[in-house]
This record gives structure tokens, sequence and C-alpha cells, in this order.
């Protein structure tokens, strides 16, 4: 009976006292929902979508390339020394770079899978080892090229109070100072006579 099943279920699921099927089935869901695994699925979750199978097939050919160039160099150089993983596997850690950053935007804009937001944590971190490999062990730094209108917008910026106080000061009319000379006093002497003739 299709009423009855339901009762049944949830009579074998909470039995026991820590009612264990349930809190693992809790956990799996909301590590599922976090880690975001939808977003490496096809919407009707047939297989991995088209874009995490080229993204993880190119993560696998940077991992090789890293792995190729760093038997051969070390070798004869220092294990602080990459520079032949620099060169030759710039191509390829760009095209990943690329290929993650598309995909970050248009996950945004709700890509191949129904769920939106962050992408999926497989992807997030072999991105990661990726970027933290390039950067931080082997030092492969990339120029960049935002610098120079970095400098020019600062510089303008730092400039404007410059131009500001010095079109004032030249717009501004400058007031004379117009001297009132007082007229001079008169005399003592010429002072009695007029108390005298008042007096």
């Amino acid at each position: 009976n299709s009423s009855e099943s339901h009762n049944c279920a949830k009579s074998i699921l909470t039995s026991d006292r820590l009612q264990i099927v349930v809190t693992l089935s809790e956990f799996f869901n909301e590590t599922w929902e976090a880690a975001n695994c939808a977003n490496c699925l096809k919407n009707g979750s047939e297989g991995l979508s088209n874009s995490t199978v080229e993204f993880l097939d190119l993560f696998n050919k940077s991992l090789t390339c890293f792995e190729h160039n760093l038997q051969g160099q070390t070798t004869y150089l220092s294990p602080n020394n990459y520079t032949e993983v620099c060169k030759n596997c710039n191509e390829t850690y760009k095209m990943l770079s690329d290929l993650y950053n598309n995909l970050q935007r248009m996950n945004r804009q709700g890509g191949e899978s129904e769920h939106s937001a962050h992408l999926c944590i497989d992807v997030e971190d072999a991105m990661n080892i990726t970027r933290k490999l390039w950067s931080r062990t082997f030092n492969c730094s990339v120029p960049c090229s935002d610098t120079v209108p970095v400098i020019a917008v600062s510089s303008f910026i730092l400039f404007l109070p410059v131009v500001f106080y010095l079109s004032s000061f030249l717009h501004s009319k400058q007031k004379k100072r117009i001297l009132i000379l007082p007229k001079r006093i008169q005399s003592n002497a010429s002072l009695v006579n007029i108390q005298e003739k008042y007096s």
C-alpha cells in the first residue's frame, strides 16, 4: 500500500537512536550541494559536461608538460631554476587559465548545467593546484600588462589638485589695496587760535 510505504520507510530509517541512515544521507546531500558537484554534470546528470571534460583534459596536459620538462631539467639545473617549465608550458597553462575564466563566465550566465553560481569543486581544485604550481613552485610570473595604464591614471589623478589650485590662482582677480591718505593734521598753533575764537 503506497500510503503505508512512507510510514514504513520512515520507521525503518528512524528506528535507531542515532538515526545513522538519515544523518549520513543529510551529510552527503549537504556535501554535494556545498561542492557544487551538479555544475560538473550535464542537465540530466547523465555524465560529465563537455566543458568539464575539456577542462580536465587540458589540466592533465598541463601536469604532463610540467612533469616532462622537470625530468629533463633536474639533471643539470638547480631545483629552484624552472625556466624550461615556464617557457615550454606557458602556452598550455595560458589555454587552461583562459578556459577556466570562460567557464566561470558561462557558469554565471547559466551554462551547460541547470545550476549556477560557482564551478564544481573538482574544476576549482584543479585550477588552484595548477596556479599554485605555476606561481609558487615554478615561480613563473607573467608580467602585468596593465601597469602603464594604472601609472598614467594615478599620475593624472595626483596632478589634478595642482591644476585646480594653479588655475584658481591665475583666474582670480587680485584686489589691489587702495591706500587712503589721511588729511594732514593742522599745526598746534592753528588749533589754539580756533579754540580762542570759540572761547
